[in-house]
């Protein structure tokens, strides 16, 4: 719990330095499903539905964040593949990218550490699940992406 406090605090300063504020998130396929995650009730938006990834740390590239998250978060290793989109919103008044990237599932047994669930859904499926605001640009472009088949 401290940890996460001094994470927060951290990233405040380097923000306030000037770092870029930027997050990543993984479309994680397999077997043409895609990997979400609830989001930990009692945390910040709790309940909700996202795409796994996390903050960027300075010095750190977008897919070196995500293999980090993705091994943090569900202890498996992945390929980080192509860009896939980039977001913008704010969060308390700060504005944040969030880019967004295809991932191939490599090897490990998933352990939720940071989430109180995880799903494998069909594209198709996205729009039953209420995720938080930055992801559901991320749904509308997988749904449009799947009925064209591009």
């Amino acid at each position: 719990m401290l940890y996460k406090l001094y994470q927060k605090i951290r990233l405040f300063l380097w923000y306030l330095l000037g770092h870029k504020r930027q997050v990543a998130a993984a479309i994680l396929e397999k077997d043409s499903k895609i990997l979400i995650a609830m989001r930990k009730k009692g945390d910040t938006l709790g309940g909700k539905w996202e795409f796994p990834g996390g903050k960027i740390e300075p010095g750190e590239t977008p897919e070196q964040c995500l293999k980090r998250e993705l091994k943090e978060e569900f202890d498996i290793e992945a390929e980080i593949g192509r860009f896939f989109l980039s977001t913008r919103f704010r969060y308390y008044l700060i504005p944040i990218e969030l880019l967004v990237y295809k991932v191939r599932y490599i090897s490990g047994d998933f352990k939720i550490a940071e989430h109180d669930e995880i799903k494998w859904v069909a594209p198709q499926e996205l729009d039953n699940y209420e995720f938080v605001g930055p992801d559901r640009p991320i749904v509308k472009v997988i749904k449009e992406k799947s009925v064209t088949g591009v």
